[in-house]
């Protein structure tokens, strides 16, 4: 019985619904971030002092905001890198049969793989932004509400913060990942 053989056509759409399914997994991960910031602000607020469950220790909840920037830059990072492979597969299946490059080549070329790659890491540059003010606010937030806990245990907002300032570098570093493909027909 002859082997069915997948024409290069259905794989290159394949593969650019994998790569459209990734762009919308890293939207996804930006709506569970703020939720999760919300959430967290949320929590700060009903716990103040004064209130029934002010005794327990806030210090715990302020590690959220970094979880959750992390969480961010995790999610980006793994769609990115899912993103840039399927772009190295895809560039590879424009190759095909294009030796002479007479046929527009979004992945292959390199002017046009660049300025989506720089238009993509807009995105990169939202969320390290998004990370850095809902981290802001929320350390902030609870700094303000809670002195008292604070001054006593410094040392969890620091930790906070330190955590922070990792996840949103690494956002910021994520953008150098991205697909550009070499000059050479190699």
């Amino acid at each position: 019985m002859p082997e069915a053989q997948v024409n290069a056509n259905y794989r290159f759409v394949g593969a650019y619904q994998e790569v459209n399914t990734r762009i919308a997994q890293r939207q996804q991960a930006l709506t569970i971030y703020v939720s999760m910031i919300l959430s967290l602000l949320a929590a700060l607020v009903a716990l103040k002092p004064g209130m029934a469950g002010a005794s327990l220790p806030i210090q715990w909840l302020v590690l959220g905001f970094p979880v959750a920037s992390t969480f961010l830059a995790l999610m980006s990072y793994k769609a990115e890198m899912a993103i840039t492979n399927l772009r190295r597969f895809l560039c590879a299946l424009e190759r095909l049969g294009n030796e002479s490059g007479t046929l527009p080549s979004y992945n292959a070329n390199p002017m046009w793989s660049i300025n989506a790659n720089h238009a993509r890491h807009f995105q990169d540059y939202a969320a390290a932004l998004l990370a850095f003010a809902g981290n802001a606010i929320g350390l902030l937030a609870a700094v303000k509400i809670y002195p008292v806990q604070f001054s006593e245990n410094p040392l969890a907002i620091w930790i906070a913060g330190a955590v922070a300032l990792i996840s949103i570098a690494f956002l910021l570093w994520i953008p150098k990942l991205s697909f550009i493909p070499a000059e050479d027909r190699a």
